[in-house]
């Protein structure tokens, strides 16, 4: 059985090749995961519809991106331009988070080669996240019955607190956020798990951390996990100020899916955030959670 990955084309959207936002990494990683036969063939996602959007995002913030009438105070805080081709990026990408939802249900484990757009709440975007996928996907399981009690794992360098305000009122998600105390955002959001690091933390420690909260997910009766694979807590990443090495990005990956494959719950693996100054470097980083899923499948 080969693992289900889902990526398009249009994960790629113009906003400039000196943009802070290395917009590249989507079709790189792509290319890469064929290269080194992670993958085969990829599922094509189609751009998630207003009526799945809706259950995650407020009417009005949906219209006013695919309108483009979005307020310049909005747009800035969400950091892209509000374009044609980061309007077609979010809804695809949202997409595809979905579908991977769908198909982890069916294999056990899928995963995105985007997604995991953690800081976009109800009404609105902000730090490169338009939709918040993880969250709309969640929703949709949740809604069709497809799944009753599920486990939001956010390992990214910042606390994923779109996800934390979204559900802070739902019984049925659990959000774990595992974060830099010092990182953006400046003012956190409470998740249901918050796990604060200090900079510099280096891999012992880091996952150390990881496995003593895990642990404790035992008896929560999980029946589906989503996964935030951020590799910004590399030690090279611009935006980042944890101190983890390739080994310990691989080795935190590797733990995660074995944990909840081994236990039969469904994961659906999304990027995260990565920001690092070798953009070759930032690709082989992300591949991690793909391979990782590869080789349980």
């Amino acid at each position: 059985m080969k693992l289900p990955i889902i990526n398009h084309k249009d994960y790629f959207a113009k906003i400039g090749d000196d943009h802070r936002f290395p917009i590249g990494k989507f079709g790189e990683l792509a290319n890469y995961l064929i290269k080194k036969k992670i993958v085969e063939s990829f599922y094509t996602p189609y751009a998630c519809s207003e009526e799945t959007l809706k259950r995650a995002h407020s009417e009005d913030y949906i219209k006013h991106i695919k309108n483009k009438t979005l307020d310049e105070k909005s747009i800035k805080k969400i950091g892209f331009p509000l374009i044609d081709s980061v309007v077609k990026r979010s809804l695809i990408a949202t997409g595809g988070t979905v579908l991977a939802s769908k198909l982890a249900l069916n294999y056990g484990l899928a995963c995105n080669t985007a997604g995991g757009s953690h800081h976009a709440n109800f009404n609105g975007g902000a730090g490169y996240c338009v939709f918040n996928d993880v969250a709309v996907a969640a929703k949709y399981l949740l809604e069709r019955g497809l799944a009753k009690k599920i486990l939001i794992l956010d390992l990214d360098v910042h606390q994923g607190n779109g996800n934390s305000d979204i559900f802070k009122k739902n019984k049925n998600v659990f959000t774990f956020s595992m974060h830099s105390k010092s990182n953006y955002p400046a003012k956190k959001s409470i998740s249901d798990l918050d796990i604060e690091l200090e900079d510099n933390m280096e891999d012992k420690k880091y996952l150390s951390l990881l496995k003593d909260n895990l642990k404790q997910f035992d008896d929560k009766n999980f029946d589906f996990v989503f996964y935030i694979a951020g590799v910004d807590i590399h030690f090279n990443d611009r935006l980042g100020k944890i101190k983890i090495s390739d080994e310990g990005i691989k080795q935190r990956d590797e733990l995660v899916t074995q944990n909840f494959f081994s236990k039969n719950i469904p994961l659906c693996g999304v990027l995260g955030g990565g920001y690092n100054n070798d953009p070759k470097k930032l690709v082989e980083l992300h591949s991690f959670l793909h391979s990782s899923c590869a080789k349980l499948i």
